[in-house]
């Protein structure tokens, strides 16, 4: 077997006793029963929370499979920013393009917390290709020639040593040869040599801290160019998953790993029972096969061909890299087939075999290596949803059409059926019995009313779908309508209606050009998340005499937890430098009370801010101006009119909620002082309007522009600076 083997083995020895020991369930997704994954590609981390909350949670969802949440490698050349530099590793830290570590952290959290588990994509095999050096995505500096990623660190040793690669230029070139695939550089990407301890110790802490933080489990990249030996020894270091999270004592992460077998090579999924579930990519082609002739659907299991078993696959109708025509891509559909692909995701939530995950994609048009939707310093757009819950702005969000994420409910009703009956297709309809828990059909030309036995208790249904309701009689059988519109389904199952889960309803975000479609969401000023930027609050209110007005803000606890009441230390504060107005006596209290105000909080009056006659501060304070040139408030940025009360301010974008803030305005000599609650659910007007990606009881602003309220009222304006 050759000296690397034999150093496997010996090492295994060890492992293998101390893996006796555990709960081995690699297999589980620890989700209560439910059973669809979705994949959120190159989604940013406060997107996915919201998904998680607002969506996936309510329509049954067992989870989100992440892009890598490790540092990456950013590449400018040839490709601006392409998706595949995640896949080009620099070190374990959480930093990535879809967010930062604390962003993770909260994400994670707050998914766990509705029942949506989260997956990451883990890419342990390689780390960036050669020829690359720079700066990662976390700022660590790095060279793939010499090999050194001080981040972690690895070095030199850490890699595959390039004389036990039988190719000759130490590339993987031969799929036949299993010490090619294994022991070389897969299209250039540095390999790690998994056979060390070192490198088996590192991946472990990677994979025990994201388990730590709540990470349920494991997609491992290039699984296929690893030893399972290697493997085996990493996911034995990784500890169980956290119980604080939710997790029940003892239970181990679930893995599934990437093993692109198509029957064609050296390397078969069956190498790999016993760490999980594999990837089984025969799947993808059999379900394209099989839309485009029916007949065909009943054997997409054929374990004549290799596939791997039931409860040891993972299966999908596409993924990130055969719907751009890689990782074994051929026949495939895709988001680009509308009708076709709805056709191929139903059947695939209905049938029994394997465990399934779909896909939620992006445009790329015709550039398979291109990003995700962007701003114009390339930075990923937040997801759209449309008032119709479907989503634009460059995202297709797949998992929200209407014949996908309902039939994600049939699936969960079904998931203790794992057989199939009455079997029936006739080259245009299919349709089987799940046991007697639930039924489905489809139809692929025309309009087709039909009578079928559907195995299941008598009674009246729901079509999850379509909701036209059948009666299921004493005999089992139920007529049924199917038309090949868009939704060209019909299920129905024990316990299941279609009610619509309850949807938080988002709104365009500004500026959502992207890279592959001209489409602009909202005005053309993009949001500003990074950085201190000039920042202007109106609030219009019409006062008495011996009153003033001030705002107290930041960010609510109900959209980040974890508020306090110490203003110099609060998470849900705002860093903020407050600019003079003028210096003519009109200013005299705001210029008193500015001072001293370094942060935008909810509390009043921090330690230390100035007072006006012994008059201590009630926030951040704001002063009368107007419009009009002949009145001793006027402001050139007020024009609005009278009575529009202001505060000019350097702001640190980089503390809001993706470039959005919150205040309130609080009023002395008034009562209780605070205006009421606020419902600001449409989106403001202006040249930089727009609305931000979740609701609030207060006024919400965006950093870096001139933004314009009204007392008591949803009213707002959001304009860009002059």
């Amino acid at each position: 077997m050759g000296e690397r083997s034999l150093l496997s083995v010996v090492v295994l020895v060890g492992l293998w006793a101390a893996a006796a020991a555990q709960t081995v369930g690699y297999e589980n997704p620890a989700c209560d029963g439910k059973t669809v994954i979705v994949h959120l590609f190159e989604w940013k981390w406060t997107d996915i929370a919201l998904e998680c909350e607002r969506f996936l949670a309510q329509a049954g969802f067992c989870g989100v499979q992440l892009s890598p949440p490790n540092e990456h490698a950013v590449i400018t050349s040839d490709y601006p920013y392409p998706w595949w530099q995640r896949y080009q590793p620099v070190s374990y830290k959480l930093t990535s393009r879809s967010g930062t570590e604390e962003e993770f952290i909260d994400m994670v959290h707050r998914c766990n917390a509705v029942g949506v588990r989260i997956f990451a994509d883990a890419v342990v095999n390689h780390m960036a290709g050669l020829g690359r050096q720079g700066v990662g995505s976390a700022g660590t500096s790095f060279e793939t020639e010499p090999l050194n990623f001080p981040g972690v660190p690895y070095t030199e040793e850490h890699f595959t040593p390039k004389d036990i690669c039988p190719s000759g230029d130490g590339m993987v070139n031969n799929y036949g040869d299993p010490y090619n695939v294994r022991n070389c550089y897969l299209v250039g990407l540095t390999d790690l040599y998994g056979a060390t301890d070192y490198v088996r110790e590192r991946v472990g802490e990677y994979f025990s801290r994201l388990v730590d933080i709540g990470v349920a489990g494991f997609r491992v990249d290039a699984a296929k160019h690893m030893w399972t030996e290697d493997l085996e020894a990493m996911m034995t270091l990784t500890s169980d998953l956290n119980t604080d999270q939710g997790f029940p004592a003892g239970t181990r992460p679930f893995f599934y790993h990437e093993v692109i077998d198509r029957n064609d090579g050296a390397v078969t999924v069956q190498e790999y029972y016993g760490l999980g579930r594999m990837t089984e990519f025969r799947y993808s082609q059999k379900i394209a096969w099989g839309i485009q002739d029916p007949g065909q659907l009943q054997g997409v299991y054929d374990p004549g061909w290799g596939m791997a078993d039931s409860d040891k696959a993972f299966v999908f109708v596409d993924n990130h890299d055969n719907q751009r025509g890689h990782g074994g891509a051929g026949d495939t559909l895709t988001h680009k087939y509308p009708k076709d692909y709805r056709l191929g995701v139903a059947f695939t939530l209905a049938q029994p075999y394997g465990f399934t995950r779909i896909m939620s994609s992006y445009d790329f048009g015709e550039d398979s290596d291109a990003g995700p939707p962007h701003l114009s310093d390339y930075s990923t757009a937040s997801v759209v949803v449309n008032s119709d819950n479907q989503c634009d702005g460059g995202w297709v969000c797949e998992h929200r059409w209407l014949s996908i994420y309902k039939m994600v409910r049939f699936r969960n009703a079904v998931a203790d059926s794992d057989w199939w009956e009455n079997y029936y297709s006739d080259g245009n309809v299919v349709a089987f019995s799940r046991g007697d828990k639930g039924f489905f059909a489809m139809v692929k030309y025309g309009t087709v009313t039909q009578t079928f036995q559907t195995g299941m208790p008598a009674g009246t249904y729901e079509d999850v779908v379509s909701c036209q309701s059948v009666t299921v009689g004493s005999d089992g059988t139920v007529e049924i309508s199917i038309t090949n519109e868009e939704e060209p389904v019909f299920a129905i199952c024990v316990g299941c209606d279609c009610s619509e889960p309850p949807v938080v309803t988002a709104t365009p975000e500004p500026d959502r050009t992207t890279t592959t479609t001209t489409t602009t969401q909202g005005p053309t000023e993009p949001s500003i998340t990074e950085g201190i930027h000039r920042t202007v609050v109106f609030m219009y209110k019409q006062t008495n005499d011996g009153q003033d007005l001030f705002v107290r803000g930041g960010i609510d606890g109900s959209q980040r937890p974890g508020c306090t009441q110490d203003a110099a230390t609060d998470p849900c504060a705002i860093d903020i430098t407050t600019n003079s107005l003028g210096t003519s006596s009109h200013y005299d209290k705001y210029n008193a009370w500015r001072d001293g105000d370094t942060r935008l909080d909810w509390m009043g009056a921090e330690t230390g801010q100035g007072t006006y006659n012994s008059q201590e501060a009630s926030g951040t304070p704001l002063a009368w101006t107007s419009s009009n040139s002949g009145n001793a408030g006027y402001q050139d940025l007020n024009t609005y009119g009278d009575h529009y009360w202001m505060v000019d301010m350097d702001m640190d974008c980089s503390q809001t909620e993706d470039g959005w803030f919150e205040v309130k305005a609080y009023l002395t000599n008034a009562g209780n002082g605070w205006e009421g609650d606020i419902s600001q659910t449409g989106p403001c007007s202006g040249t930089a309007g727009g609305s931000a990606h979740y609701t609030s009881a207060n006024h919400l602003g965006r950093c870096g522009f001139v933004n314009a309220f009204v007392f008591d009222s949803s009213n707002c304006i959001i304009d860009a600076f002059p």
